[in-house]
């Protein structure tokens, strides 16, 4: 299986348990694999065959702009989804990473993976 990939994307949510995080946005940081065959999209040089990394990135945005979980496992799972249905990916792995949330750490956060290889 070929791989897309968007590495390192951030995004600003509301996200946390915390009463003073529902109240404020937290930058969140996304690392998606994804799977696709590129062999048709390489072949004609075709953006319409291809998984538009792009748009994906536009949605991801929106996604992030109306959420407020409490929870960045809820986030991921969510997001999967969206990006699943929408874009028809047979497989994703999604890394999430909250910068911050613990002071002696660099993040924390969760890796998930949906669908079939």
């Amino acid at each position: 299986m070929d791989k897309v990939f968007i590495e390192g994307l951030e995004v600003d949510t509301v996200i946390g348990v915390y009463d003073w995080e529902r109240g404020i946005r937290q930058c969140l940081r996304l690392d998606l694999e994804c799977g696709w065959d590129v062999r048709a999209p390489a072949a004609g040089d075709a953006l319409a065959c291809a998984l538009d990394y792009a748009a994906m990135t536009v949605r991801i945005q929106a996604f992030a702009g109306e959420a407020q979980f409490l929870l960045v496992e809820t986030f991921a799972e969510r997001l999967a989804g969206v990006l699943m249905a929408e874009f028809g990916m047979p497989w994703l792995r999604l890394r999430l990473t909250k910068p911050g949330a613990v002071p002696a750490a660099a993040g924390v956060g969760v890796e998930i993976e949906r669908g079939c290889r």
